[in-house]
């Protein structure tokens, strides 16, 4: 006879996997991005925190109508949905509406992700391409408006938003209010996040916690955060060293979304390379190519594009290191022949 004595966990487990697919690493990610997560919060309230749940339920039942219609008996959500949404939500300014995130999300899952095949097949981070998406489609909800964090205690913690401040000057980006001829903010607010920005990106001290858990958890590849740091490190160096630029190699490392991209955004374990030497190669491509679009452009924050740009190029780079290597064995033999 079967055993009918089912606990309700044990119910609840087999409900949950029947229709998500598990996946430990994304799990690690989701903590990883915890201080940051907290840390919004403490300096822009918990409206984000609404927003966020809001998307990932979007982006959970965008996947699974998807999944269903390309094979009925097997649609399934894959855990990574909440890393997106999660993701997604800290790259977007802390007073962008939810209309903005639902769509944007929707974008994520639908067009980045589920229209390649679902997860495992995607060539674009989904997150940083449901952003572009916002970002281009939807500039001024995008880039024009910048409240101010909180500070003391218990800051954010005991309000449901920040406010925009009236001056538009204290209500800018470091990116920003260096480009229109302010002063380089300090370097302290810059680690601690007493800037503003985008909701996951203002405290470098929060994102290399992050970043040493997942490092420490081995659940995302520290080549491809060191070279993207040292790429917009060396390059930003010489613009500034030259005059091309008035951003330091340390501001630029610290400001904008190019550290939290480098440790959440340009590790995705799906559209990074796998291979060690092409992440170097890869990584340091993202550096250099955000200091360019930063310094060329009329657009203040690169590290979206160049990872995207680099997203596209990953299986062009991996198929020459191949063709390399292969061609470098033949002469080797050759040699020995």
């Amino acid at each position: 006879m079967y055993n009918l004595c089912i606990t309700n966990d044990e119910v609840r487990r087999m409900q949950y996997s029947s229709v998500f697919t598990r996946q430990k690493m994304m799990r690690t990610a989701l903590l990883a991005l915890l201080p940051v997560a907290l840390g919004s919060v403490y300096f822009f309230g918990w409206r984000h925190v609404a927003v966020g749940i809001a998307a990932a339920l979007a982006g959970a039942l965008a996947e699974y109508l998807v999944m269903r219609s390309i094979n009925r008996d097997k649609a399934k959500v894959s855990e990574a949905v909440f890393v997106t949404a999660a993701l997604f939500t800290l790259s977007l300014p802390p007073s962008a509406p939810l209309w903005l995130a639902l769509i944007g999300m929707l974008f994520a899952i639908v067009f980045a992700k589920s229209a390649f095949g679902g997860f495992g097949r995607n060539i674009f981070n989904p997150a940083l391409a449901g952003r572009c998406f916002v970002y281009i489609a939807f500039p001024a909800q995008m880039t024009m408006q910048w409240p101010q964090p909180f500070s003391g205690f218990p800051g954010g913690f005991a309000h449901w938003s920040a406010q925009l401040s009236a001056d538009t000057a204290s209500s800018a980006t470091p990116i920003i209010a260096l480009n229109a001829g302010g002063a380089p903010a300090p370097l302290g607010s810059l680690l601690l996040g007493a800037t503003g920005g985008s909701l996951g990106e203002t405290s470098a001290l929060l994102i290399a916690l992050g970043a040493a858990y997942l490092i420490y958890k081995k659940a995302a590849s520290w080549q491809m955060m060191a070279s993207t740091l040292l790429g917009a490190g060396l390059l930003s160096a010489v613009f500034w060293l030259t005059g091309l630029s008035q951003a330091s190699p340390l501001f630029t490392l610290l400001s904008g979304g190019l550290l939290f991209g480098a440790v959440f955004m340009a590790t995705d374990p799906v559209s990074a390379p796998n291979d060690k030497t092409v992440q170097w190669i890869a990584g340091g491509l993202m550096g250099a190519i955000t200091v360019v679009i930063r310094t060329f452009s009329l657009f203040t924050e690169g590290m979206m594009f160049a990872i995207l740009i680099v997203n596209a190029l990953t299986p062009l780079i991996e198929l020459k290191y191949r063709q390399y290597k292969q061609a470098k064995k033949a002469r080797a033999k050759e040699a020995v022949a």
